[in-house]
């Protein structure tokens, strides 16, 4: 059974109508989870936390002057949508499983959340460049930096949740990007890293 946990929400500030839009959004994750697989089984009986709670605490290192936002890999919505709701920040969610975006349209339908679902591969989406990007248990920091460097705007930043691997995959990318790193301990999950990520500039080759 579920069992939401108000408590959470409200030590992060969301008014009691962006907490009622998040409940909505929860109720219809949970129903179309039995027929899709949008979330894993083993966090249906912890949905606030694990994934609520877990992107909300994103809105905390959004800049204030950020006025756009692109979701990679959206999934069940999770960071982009919960962020949309509880911002009001337009974004841009790319999936490119088609039963998933179905469910990102009819989730923002459902939650008056103010985003453009792309159902696409990352690297065919042709979206303008935004001042924020995000994405959560997507693809390796090489990767994800990637798809990242060209849907960028100029001063803007990336925000990645990565787990215990996060050092490897840090390492992983430095000899091809270089990249100014803040980190910040998840609030939901001691061992996890937040990535605020910015001016990143891909290595050229020596030759």
């Amino acid at each position: 059974m579920f069992h939401v946990k108000h408590g959470g929400v409200d030590d992060l500030g969301v008014s009691r109508e962006t907490r009622d839009r998040l409940l909505a959004y929860v109720d219809l994750l949970l129903r179309w989870q039995r027929t899709i697989n949008l979330i894993s089984r083993r966090d249906l009986d912890d949905v606030w936390n694990r994934h609520i709670l877990d992107s909300l605490q994103l809105s905390a290192l959004i800049p204030p002057d950020a006025d756009r936002a692109i979701d990679l890999g959206s999934g069940a919505g999770l960071p982009g949508l919960v962020l949309a709701i509880a911002t009001g920040m337009p974004f841009d969610l790319v999936e490119s499983d088609q039963r998933k975006a179905a469910f990102l349209r009819e989730a923002a339908r459902v939650t008056g959340a103010p985003v453009t679902v792309h159902p696409a591969r990352i690297e065919n989406a042709r979206l303008a460049p935004a001042a924020l990007i995000t994405a959560r248990a997507l693809a390796p920091l090489p990767v994800l930096l990637g798809w990242a460097a060209s849907l960028l705007k100029p001063g803007g930043i990336c925000l990645f949740p990565k787990g215990r691997g996060v050092e490897d995959e840090l390492t992983a990318a430095a000899p091809q990007w270089h990249m100014n790193i803040f980190r910040t301990t998840s609030r939901t999950d001691s061992s996890a890293t937040i990535l605020r990520i910015s001016e990143i500039v891909r290595v050229q080759p020596h030759h």
